[in-house]
């Protein structure tokens, strides 16, 4: 196994791309500094910058109704339920409002798949979320692939005509959510009526076609084995070679409390492993973010070690982990202290990456406007 690494750490210093057989060597390889020593090396090559990224942004989830009941999600309730919800757009507005007035520019909004909600829902949505603060800068980084999957069908929509729709309506990037792992014997055991791994792969596809980036995430740690994790990161780079699309990868471990499936939490050495892998692995996607909304900032700083260079979003609210027993909060200034106190120098962003320059004031202008 040694021979095979020496092998592999050769490569990984000389640029060249890993094979299958690479990666399962990397997942089998148990010595962590070893593996942070590659994934450094990749992150260094991809962002030479002594610096780590975040945008300020907020989670909204506009619905918890959903009739798919995927066995890993606490946060869903089946249509009907007395405990279902959808926002409406006042309140939709004045949750943005606030996140404005604190400087956040990103919206990552995402709810279930509720058959009440076709397209024309959210195409008001998304008009008014832009009338309101489209000069403010505000991003809408919304909808997973399942979702728009949901939306096209019960819409009775192509693919990309869905896709488009929601874009011209405001739609400015789409999240990774609902990858979880891309092969069908995992999804068939976690979400057995969710979109398949080649659907997912298929939306992505177009979104990019039609100009929308996205990024791609890994859930990790339910019933997948390494064979799975290496499939999924696979399919990815293949995608990647193809589209170009993806800004970043995001890897979280599946967090079990209150969920049908159950199990347990994968372990702080796992998710090291598993991104330092990934990091590796996934040579043309230039962002891999820390989860530290699953793994809490101790971890996360760490991994900026094992090739992550992002920190995601500050979130403001979250609903969907949490409500899997998983409630890590982290303010701005204390997300700052982590990357600085690692040896790094924390950069505002935008969804896309574009950097904001240093010195950007916690409130916005909009206060000046709106006091």
């Amino acid at each position: 196994m040694d021979h095979e690494f020496d092998i592999i750490a050769e490569k990984v210093r000389n640029g060249e791309r890993l094979t299958w057989d690479d990666g399962r060597v990397l997942f089998h390889h148990h010595n962590l500094p070893e593996l942070a020593f590659l994934a450094d090396i990749v992150r260094k090559r991809l962002n030479p910058e002594n610096r780590v990224t975040y945008v300020v942004g907020r989670n909204i989830n506009y619905t918890n109704v959903c009739w798919v009941r995927c066995k890993f999600c606490a946060f869903y309730r089946v249509p009907g339920n007395d405990e279902g919800y959808v926002l409406p757009i006042d309140v939709i507005l004045e949750k943005i409002r606030q996140m404005v007035e604190n400087g956040g520019i990103e919206i990552l909004m995402q709810g279930g798949l509720n058959p009440k909600l076709k397209i024309e829902w959210f195409e008001d949505l998304f008009r008014a979320i832009k009338s309101h603060f489209g000069d403010w800068g505000v991003i809408l980084h919304a909808l997973s692939p399942a979702e728009i999957i949901y939306i096209a069908k019960i819409s009775k929509l192509s693919l990309e005509e869905c896709i488009l729709r929601l874009q011209n309506a405001g739609l400015d990037s789409i999240p990774g959510g609902g990858a979880e792992i891309l092969t069908d014997r995992v999804r068939q055991q976690i979400a057995p009526y969710k979109d398949t791994a080649d659907e997912w792969l298929e939306c992505m596809r177009v979104a990019h076609k039609v100009g929308l980036r996205t990024t791609v995430t890994m859930m990790y740690g339910s019933v997948d084995t390494w064979e799975d994790r290496l499939e999924h990161l696979m399919r990815t780079r293949q995608l990647q070679d193809e589209t170009g699309g993806f800004t970043a990868f995001i890897p979280w471990s599946f967090q079990p409390d209150g969920t049908q499936l159950k199990g347990s939490r994968a372990s702080g050495f796992d998710y090291l492993r598993t991104v330092a892998v990934s990091r590796i692995i996934l040579d043309n996607i230039q962002h891999i973010q820390a989860s530290w909304v699953t793994q809490g900032p101790r971890i996360a700083q760490i991994a900026l070690s094992y090739g992550v260079d992002d920190f995601g979003s500050t979130m403001m609210e979250e609903n969907v982990v949490s409500s899997a027993g998983c409630s890590f909060t982290m303010p701005i200034d204390e997300l700052e202290y982590t990357i600085r106190s690692a040896g790094y120098l924390p950069i505002r962003r935008t969804t896309q990456y574009a950097l904001l320059p240093l010195g950007v004031p916690d409130k916005s202008p909009y206060l000046k406007m709106h006091p």
